[in-house]
């Protein structure tokens, strides 16, 4: 498996995995994404900025995550301190004909190496409360539950935060 910056040639497949993904968030009760978001144009913005990463595997796009450090102000609603500076992973998708291949953990183990490249010591996450898969994983890989919060952009939804903290780089 490869992971790699994604340049503007990859919308096409980038927009293929978020169009199989979508219906199957939307039938376990996930509805954080849907046809209007995420879109070619925050593609586009990620890829602008160099922080969006994906993963392939035997040539094809499997897997994608922006990798910034924008964080947003509900987090603030968990106790975290949003001066400090953090890695955050949003959008994070996996084609669900290669789960439980280690794509995800793959994306999340990037995210490291960009804050160790940073100096950041700090990575943080939100996921929907309906996403039971990144609840198991995250805790997997080291990330601590941090509390539940809503966001302005999903009015209705409810999230739960995440946070790992690395050990002196």
């Amino acid at each position: 498996m490869r992971v790699r910056l994604a340049s503007l040639a990859d919308i096409p497949a980038l927009l293929q995995l978020i169009r199989r993904v979508v219906p199957l968030m939307q039938a376990v009760g996930n509805f954080q994404w849907d046809n209007e978001y995420p879109n070619a144009a925050v593609f586009e913005n990620d890829i602008a900025k160099e922080q969006l990463w994906v993963a392939e595997l035997d040539g094809q796009l499997v897997g994608v995550a922006a990798i910034t450090t924008d964080q947003e102000p509900e987090y603030a609603q968990v106790g975290w301190d949003l001066t400090e500076t953090a890695i955050v992973v949003h959008r994070l998708a996996v084609d669900p004909a290669v789960r439980g291949r280690g794509v995800a953990a793959k994306l999340l183990a990037q995210a490291e190496d960009v804050a160790r490249q940073r100096g950041i010591h700090v990575l943080r996450i939100d996921t929907n409360t309906q996403n039971e898969a990144t609840q198991r994983l995250f805790p997997k890989v080291g990330y601590a539950f941090a509390g539940e919060i809503g966001l302005g952009f999903r009015p209705g939804l409810r999230f739960y935060c995440y946070e790992k903290r690395l050990a002196d780089m």
